[in-house]
């Protein structure tokens, strides 16, 4: 099957914002005006194409990230009236819809790493909040080009040029207008194009029809300044446009084509303005899609390593080039079972071939695949470069597994995602339930690595981790909706860890057992630093002169690690240590992997006794949004709980209150919240980092440890 539609004219978008902006109403709204849909979908009436599973329709947030192919024409180019003319001028957009709420970054994260652009999207009224920064930043590692787009801007409050000088002071000078609003709050009727110096309306019963016209002489002047603010900009930011600039020579083509030059370079970002809900403004966004950002031939190479000789290897977006795909996304499916969302970096895929997971070694046979629209599949035969879709069936895919042509092996590199700060004990009600509960959980971990599922040896309880409650709330959702599973849960636990203050010298590991016939024997000395908060675990191998055998080093690594897993205070793990195996030795006869395992295990316990052990604790960015009259009720509250109130801010008619507070002061808090502004306050938290727990907090925790046990 030939490719339908050129590279070149593929545009692989993510929609990513703070909770509550418009991601997934603006998606709908692409949808109906792209054709996909024809009826459009909305978020308080779960009527939506891509919130389709029912957590997110009854909550009306996004949880899982998804995907949906459409295609668009530039609104202000002539239609084309035959299918033929039609395909000719279109573009294929692929878009992901990704959740707003902090518990579900690692979909964001997944989602920007397979992607070529992004769309930004902020509410005119509250500008840049918590989570816009911290998408914003995941854009910024990913080095993805992207369009800002000012929703909301009818709703009560609305400013365009506050939330554009939020952009400016908290994310990026390079943010520039390119359309601006025709009135604001109840006045918003339309937009102007400072492109192409035209009013532009959005008639019909949804605004599917654009309607240009010449701007009205009381609103030139306003108009004028924008675009010549633009324009300043864009010279600015492209040598080649300045030159025509100052010149006084150019014409709109010029200005959309530098346009696009400055916003992959990231020097230059397009803002869009409108209201999704009110169905205006989202027609031209898409124009910005088509015409700014990339293709992914506009973006580098994707490079990775041969598994076999450990060299680089360069892959090109190319159809005729090996195959090779990113797996970034599994999703159990109730009627096809696994579905395993993939992005294609070079040739092509055919269903009945066979491929190399690079990841874990194995090779086999591709069944069917299919184009994603949500939750619904059109099933290919064939995808190409550039591509997104997903296997149905994919046999023990992993998220960040690569698959490629077995003849061309590649590994691209793996997305990393972050520890669970959270605990939650689940045990199943009845024996049947105890059953299914294993494979349910291994299917929902297999879907989202933030996600994990671990058994206390010492108690049998199984505890499920995540980053925040709310995640750990759907997850039991969907064990009882799902997969049919009945379980009990305890109270949210915080994910405490342990580490060490100073450094250890020199301390010792022996296990020597004589039985009778052969003994074991497993001697070490290591040395133990402690590291930066967030390092993790590093082993050096400073062993010289084959004093411990190499073959054995690696047992000795392993039982470090497993001793890690418990450490000396309250049994939590242990992080952030550095551990320098130097000396030791063995026996010709006795010696195993078994036995220095073993020691190594002795060795790291007593070294982290002697380092001066410390409890660390998750601590939090927490953003609380209150009307001015209820400040001091909620910072007082907050102080109780160990806050340390760094800004109160104001956004719109109300008050921001930033502040850094232990996770295990916040179970429970949106009760609190709503109580102390009867109703009216909202607040927004993401993991920050570790910090050494107070003393006084620190026996609490020992002591209700040992009583738990």
């Amino acid at each position: 099957m030939p490719r339908l539609y050129p590279i070149e004219k593929t545009r692989n978008i993510g929609i990513i914002a703070h909770i509550d902006a418009g991601k997934t109403t603006t998606t709908e709204r692409i949808l109906y005006y792209t054709g996909i849909s024809h009826k459009i979908g909305e978020v308080h009436e779960g009527t939506t194409v891509t919130d389709w599973m029912p957590q997110e329709r009854e909550r009306g947030i996004t949880i899982t990230a998804a995907a949906v192919t459409c295609f668009w024409t530039q609104s202000y180019l002539k239609q084309a009236e035959t299918r033929e003319e039609r395909i000719k001028g279109e573009y294929k957009i692929n878009i992901i819809d990704t959740p707003g709420h902090v518990d579900f970054t690692a979909e964001v994260e997944r989602s920007l790493r397979v992607l070529d652009g992004a769309v930004v999207i902020f509410d005119a009224v509250q500008g840049v909040e918590a989570q816009s920064e911290t998408v914003w930043h995941q854009a910024d590692k990913y080095n993805v080009p992207r369009l800002c787009f000012i929703n909301k801007i009818d709703k009560i409050g609305a400013n365009f040029e506050d939330a554009l000088s939020s952009i400016h002071q908290k994310l990026t000078k390079n943010a520039v207008p390119v359309v601006i609003p025709i009135g604001q709050e109840d006045s918003f009727c339309g937009v102007i194009d400072l492109i192409s110096m035209k009013e532009v309306y959005f008639e019909g019963e949804k605004g599917e029809k654009v309607v240009y016209k010449e701007i009205e002489e009381s609103r030139k002047e306003e108009a004028l300044k924008w675009r010549n603010y633009m324009l300043e900009k864009l010279a600015e930011s492209d040598y080649e446009f300045m030159d025509k600039y100052f010149k006084e020579n150019f014409n709109e083509n010029d200005i959309r084509t530098a346009i696009r030059r400055a916003c992959l370079k990231y020097l230059f970002i397009p803002v869009y303005v409108g209201s999704s809900l009110k169905n205006k403004g989202v027609q031209l966004l898409l124009d910005g899609v088509v015409d700014f950002l990339p293709s992914p031939v506009d973006l580098p190479p994707v490079k990775g390593i041969n598994i076999f000789t450990g060299e680089e290897v360069i892959r090109y977006p190319k159809d005729e080039e090996p195959f090779c795909a990113l797996i970034f996304k599994i999703m159990i499916d109730p009627h096809v079972g696994t579905l395993s969302y993939f992005r294609i970096y070079s040739g092509t895929l055919k269903s009945g071939t066979t491929v190399l997971n690079t990841t874990n070694g194995e090779t086999y046979r591709i069944g069917r695949i299919a184009r994603m629209h949500a939750n619904h599949r059109e099933e290919v035969d064939e995808m190409f470069a550039g591509d997104i879709g997903a296997i149905i069936g994919g046999k023990d895919l992993k998220t960040g597994d690569t698959i490629c042509d077995p003849k061309h092996p590649i590994q691209l590199e793996r997305i990393q995602f972050a520890e669970p700060v959270v605990w939650m004990r689940v045990e199943p009600k009845t024996k049947q339930d105890q059953e299914k509960m294993g494979v349910a959980l291994k299917a929902l971990a297999d879907e989202d690595p933030t996600f994990r599922v671990t058994v206390n040896p010492e108690t049998g309880d199984t505890l499920i981790g995540g980053m925040g409650e709310l995640q750990l709330e759907i997850m039991v959702d969907r064990l009882k909706r799902e997969f049919k599973v009945e379980v009990n849960v305890g109270k949210p636990q915080v994910a405490y860890k342990e580490t060490i203050t100073i450094p250890v010298e020199s301390v010792e590991g022996k296990y020597i057992r004589q039985s009778g016939g052969r003994g074991q024997y497993g001697h070490v000395v290591i040395k133990l630093e402690p590291l930066e908060r967030g390092k993790g675990f590093e082993f050096v191998n400073a062993i010289k002169g084959g004093i411990i055998p190499d073959n054995f080093i690696p047992a000795v690594e392993k039982g470090i690690k497993e001793a890690m897993e418990k450490g000396v205070i309250a049994g939590y793990p242990v992080t952030d240590i550095k551990v320098i195996l130097y000396d030791g030795s063995y026996h010709e006869v006795d010696s195993s992997d078994l036995a220095f395992k073993i020691a190594g295990a002795i060795a790291l316990q007593e070294g982290v006794k002697q380092g001066n052990p410390v409890l660390l604790e998750p601590i939090m960015n927490l953003e609380v949004t209150v009307p001015e009259e209820f400040v001091g009720d909620v910072t007082g509250d907050l102080s109780s709980r160990r806050a340390k109130i760094e800004e109160v801010e104001d956004r719109g008619y109300a008050k921001v209150i930033k502040a850094k507070v232990p996770l295990a002061e916040l179970f429970g808090y949106a009760t609190i919240l709503r109580s102390l502004t009867q109703g009216r306050g909202y607040f927004y938290q993401e993991f920050s980092h570790y910090e050494i727990v107070p003393q006084q907090i620190r026996e609490q925790i020992i002591q209700t440890r040992v009583n738990v046990k």
